[in-house]
């Protein structure tokens, strides 16, 4: 059966050198450390929440971030008191209910969220944790920076929440420096005036993976980093971040195939001689050769990618596997669930290890994740 692996000395290292770059910002105004804020949605990237979350605890991290409500119980429900923050906000009471009965830092940012938090909290008789979110051109979550009227009256005379953080997203940092700054002035012209009509904002935290490494003057209160601890970044890796997660399966079967033989689907690939190959039971729904999809990106993006897919299939560039540490290329399309592999002169038997390149977010959660 296949796994994914996660080396915990490169783990380490990743986050050593996070801390170690958080530290190099300086203090925030009121002369503390910057903290970090550990976003482990998505199945911890890839690299299974729960275990992913408690080796970041034994590494010194204790500010975590998701993304829905059922990541922030699974990380209760595994016995994990730290502080967390579920990033998305909700008008929904029974979702705050059980968010504030689970000590769940809420985000509030709409005057529907404000109202529904206030009820809950007046009915448990308890102070409800907040941050505050503030939309400065993401188009989801939190109050729109440019209507700072209607933001500073929904949160005037709040009388059951506790406000502990101010926050808002970047939506292009990894690529765009000129909108990023933007954002960012967005967001301090937002705090400014919820400082001055006598609105806490207490943390402050707008920089995710990309932002903190490339605009240290951005770092504020706190950061949140979530792909940067997996060393996995869309720019230049500019503090020597290893990259994490590896998925091995097993050579399953080995057998030989003509000449003019089709392998794969589409019968794109034809063996162009007598070949040995090996079947390996992972395919693309084990993450093999998966990337973001083309519509994360700008139209200019989209073309820069298809130019790039194209270049690609003139050069004909192969795709390779490591089985039993020999490079190994892989044959035709990737399979669901299986690739094929050109053996020929090779010394390989069934049983030896594979081992892929793979991005953890990627690989189906049903997967084994496995820390060594």
């Amino acid at each position: 059966m296949s796994k994914l692996v996660i080396n915990k000395e490169d783990l380490k290292h990743n986050i050593k050198q996070i801390k170690n770059f958080a530290s190099k910002s300086g203090k925030d105004d009121n002369g503390k450390p910057v903290k970090i804020i550990a976003v482990v949605k998505g199945n911890g990237y890839g690299l299974g929440i729960v275990q992913y979350t408690k080796f970041l605890i034994d590494n010194g991290i204790s500010i975590f971030a998701v993304s829905t409500i059922e990541e922030a119980l699974k990380l209760r429900n595994a016995g994990i008191s730290q502080d967390i923050l579920l990033l998305s906000s909700t008008a929904i009471k029974k979702d705050i209910e059980t968010l504030v009965k689970n000590n769940i830092i809420i985000t509030i940012g709409s005057k529907e969220d404000i109202k529904v938090a206030e009820q809950v909290g007046e009915e448990q008789e308890t102070p409800i944790r907040a941050h505050i979110k503030i939309d400065t051109g993401f188009g989801r979550y939190g109050f729109v920076y440019s209507n700072k009227e209607e933001m500073i009256l929904a949160l005037k005379d709040i009388k059951n929440i506790k406000i502990e953080g101010t926050f808002s997203h970047f939506s292009l940092s990894f690529f765009d420096d000129k909108y990023t700054k933007v954002q960012f002035q967005r967001f301090i012209d937002s705090v400014e005036a919820l400082k001055m009509n006598g609105i806490e904002t207490r943390m402050l935290h707008i920089c995710n993976s990309s932002a903190f490494l490339k605009f240290s003057n951005m770092h504020l209160n706190a950061v949140r980093i979530g792909s940067a601890f997996l060393g996995r970044l869309s720019f230049k890796n500019m503090i020597g971040l290893k990259k994490i997660g590896q998925l091995e399966g097993q050579v399953s079967e080995i057998k030989e195939l003509p000449k003019g033989f089709n392998i794969g689907y589409s019968n794109i690939y034809k063996t162009p001689k007598y070949m040995k190959v090996a079947i390996v039971p992972c395919g693309y729904m084990d993450g093999i050769n998966v990337k973001n999809d083309k519509d994360m990106f700008r139209t200019i993006d989209k073309i820069r990618y298809l130019v790039g897919n194209i270049k690609d299939l003139l050069k004909r560039q192969a795709l390779y596997v490591k089985i039993g540490g020999i490079n190994c290329k892989i044959l035709g399309r990737i399979g669901t669930y299986h690739v094929v592999c050109d053996i020929s002169q090779k010394d390989i038997n069934v049983g030896d290890i594979a081992c892929f390149s793979v991005n953890p977010k990627f690989v189906d959660s049903s997967i084994r994740r496995e820390y060594r």
